[in-house]
């Protein structure tokens, strides 16, 4: 699996997660805290699944 995600990417991805997550613990709406948790995790791993579908692709190059 290439990491398809850049360094820009993941970064946006992180502080929108993070966003997310706090915003929903203070207002106590677990759901957007959960949806949080989605762009988070792309950026951990540096895979977004969504990005094949639509030949996406800012991380690796191909030979």
């Amino acid at each position: 699996m290439c990491i398809n995600l850049g360094k820009a990417d993941r970064v946006i991805r992180i502080i929108l997660g993070l966003g997310l997550i706090v915003y929903g613990v203070s207002a106590q709406n677990y759901i957007i805290a959960g949806i949080g948790v989605i762009p988070l995790l792309t950026a951990v791993f540096g895979f977004c699944p969504f990005y094949p579908l639509f030949k996406l692709n800012t991380g690796c190059k191909k030979d």
